[in-house]
């Protein structure tokens, strides 16, 4: 009888555990300071985060394919990426984040990949992931996006 509440608590856990690897938005958008050196994050109409423009935009980046925001010049991995189906989303995002050159060239299974992102997030991946999924965020930058 001792089995069931052991039981009935490993269920909850398993059913929590994907909720949580999903990222919380709000620490997110915490963490994305880290991230405003490089990046901005503004739509056609508004400045979400003003930051860098070593990288490109974020705005809309969910649902983007990987390397092809107008006007943005990008290296020829990512590009590849792009070309060979990679669309972005709140999970290979945040992989991608934490190890842009590995996760390059796991994606187009090659010995090594290059990135001009060189930063790595080992924390928070997901955290960001998700804030850069929010509704607020989603507006593409334009319509070729």
């Amino acid at each position: 009888m001792t089995l069931r509440p052991a039981l009935a608590a490993l269920t909850c856990l398993a059913l929590a555990t994907p909720a949580l690897a999903e990222g919380d938005p709000e620490k997110g958008e915490k963490e994305f300071a880290k991230c405003r050196s490089c990046h901005m994050i503004e739509s056609e109409s508004e400045t979400i985060v003003k930051g860098g423009k070593t990288g490109p935009n974020l705005c809309g980046v969910i649902g983007r394919t990987a390397g092809t925001l107008d006007g943005f010049t990008y290296g020829d991995d990512i590009v590849a990426a792009g070309k060979s189906g990679l669309v972005w989303n709140a999970e290979n995002l945040a992989v991608y984040i934490e190890d842009p050159k590995a996760f390059l060239a796991d994606h187009l299974d090659k010995k090594a990949a290059r990135s001009k992102m060189t930063f790595k997030m080992r924390k928070h991946s997901e955290d960001v992931a998700a804030y850069l999924a929010t509704e607020a965020i989603g507006a593409a930058p334009d319509a070729t996006d």
